[in-house]
């Protein structure tokens, strides 16, 4: 059961085009249990995740922003690349969309309740952001949240004066460990509303905090993330969305299936009976979303559509691709260069602090390896004459007997080789003071054993 006798939070997952899948569940939550969306306290988004829960917070026509998000996916599916062709600019079409949907009071509803993650990108920390000042400092928040580098652009939004990325890099299902938040993911996982796939595959990955079971449906799901898919199974997923919702709620005990009471009933049609009500419920979704979907996908052909799905039209826009998609690109981007005029000193100002401090890291990284790198060779190279001027520990007192015993060589011989040996002896060892000259020549002048090198005691003489 659903402790309701303390706060809870309900937290979306990013998912890019999946987002119609939290379009489902919000519906589902606002339709049957309507306090749960109410009483929560706070509602936080990442990413696509972010335009749900701000449309649910505001109290936005949940059909429209549906209906919307599959426009999206038909107008990207339209163009060759996809949402990666030049002439597709999804930053433009999801800020208009915003401005469509949400009420002129959106910043008022969502300040203290609604919480958007964004990444920053001085740091790559993330920031949950929850006081809006207007209603485009709401909208520009979620197209900070939703904005992925290199997929919608190069430069990244600013808010508030500071640059800001898709939330979902650094936390892509915000507040999930706290007590009490119900969390919305479209990925089969650990989340409380999401896809139950049947798979024993035990393994999950956790991105972002969020839970992604190892299964072929997510691997589609996670394919179909930044390409969208039809149309029809976009609303499918809208309306898986909503069921996975309905079983959450019926689950902890927060649905209350309306209509009359219906008689006592054995054990055994008990399952049938609640897999029927969940059935008439679920047959019967909110109007307006499901009008919205059913308009969303119906194809509007005219004559010039019908013209192109000629398979001899196709076939010669295919052969012409080549010179039309450079030409198409080269008016996209000039339309791209005019509207960004406004913006050119203050981007292209941050695209120079940012190149500098590139270059002042490469080349503090590149002194200090180099630093480090003639450090280790002087450090080698000094060792490695240390190791060669000092000789091997000797012992004279074994070398001695073989020379003097010795018959071949004479007793100069030996004499020079004892005072060679005695100066490559260690610092601190023992010193031989052999005074063989007064043992051998009665006239020669006794020597000094001492050691230049240690320079203490006697140890014999013969």
């Amino acid at each position: 059961m659903f402790p309701l006798d303390s706060t809870w939070n309900i937290s979306f997952a990013g998912c890019g085009f999946l987002g119609i899948y939290h379009i489902g569940v919000a519906s589902c939550l606002q339709e049957q249990c309507p306090f749960l969306v109410h009483n929560a306290r706070h509602i936080y988004g990442a990413s696509a995740g972010a335009l749900t829960a701000t449309a649910l917070v505001s109290g936005a026509c949940l059909g429209e922003a549906g209906a919307n998000i599959i426009d999206v996916a038909k107008d990207a599916r339209k163009r060759f690349l996809g949402p990666m062709h030049p002439s597709f600019n999804l930053v433009k079409i999801m800020r208009n969309m915003l401005y469509k949907t949400l009420p002129p009071d959106a910043h008022h509803r969502a300040t203290g309740r609604l919480g958007i993650s964004l990444t920053r990108v001085t740091d790559g920390e993330n920031v949950l952001v929850s006081h809006f000042n207007s209603k485009e400092e709401l909208v520009q928040a979620c197209v900070c949240s939703a904005y992925i580098p290199v997929y919608c652009g190069l430069i990244p939004p600013t808010l508030q004066g500071v640059r800001y990325v898709d939330g979902g890099i650094s936390d892509n299902l915000p507040q999930y460990e706290l007590k009490n938040t119900i969390t919305v993911s479209p990925f089969s996982g650990e989340s409380d509303i999401c896809p139950r796939d049947r798979s024993t595959n035990m393994h999950e990955l956790r991105f972002t905090n969020t839970s992604i079971q190892f299964t072929l449906t997510n691997l589609y799901r996670v394919s179909k993330a930044l390409f969208p898919p039809e149309p029809q199974v976009m609303k499918a997923m809208c309306k898986q969305g909503y069921k996975d919702a309905l079983h959450f709620l019926k689950k902890n005990g927060l649905l209350n299936p309306r209509g009359p009471h219906r008689p006592l009933i054995a054990d055994g049609e008990e399952d049938d009976s609640k897999s029927n009500i969940e059935d008439h419920i679920f047959e019967h979704l909110p109007p307006r979303l499901h009008k919205a979907l059913v308009e969303a996908c119906k194809e509007r052909y005219s004559l010039g559509q019908s013209l192109s799905n000629l398979l001899p039209v196709r076939m010669a826009t295919a052969m012409m691709l080549p010179y039309t998609f450079p030409l198409e690109s080269a008016l996209s981007m000039t339309v791209r260069l005019l509207e960004w005029l406004p913006d050119v000193h203050e981007d292209v100002g941050w695209i120079r602090e940012q190149v500098v401090k590139v270059l002042q890291c490469a080349v503090s990284r590149a002194t200090k390896t180099v630093s480090n790198h003639v450090s280790a060779n002087c450090y080698y190279q000094l060792e490695l004459r240390h190791c060669q001027s000092l000789p091997a520990q000797l012992n004279p007192a074994r070398l001695l007997p073989s020379w003097a015993s010795g018959g071949s060589s004479s007793v100069l011989d030996v004499i020079s080789r004892l005072d060679q040996y005695q100066r490559q002896l260690l610092p601190g060892s023992f010193c031989v003071n052999l005074d063989l000259h007064g043992a051998l020549y009665t006239r020669g002048t006794p020597g000094p054993g001492r050691c230049p090198e240690a320079g203490e005691g006697t140890v014999g003489s013969y």
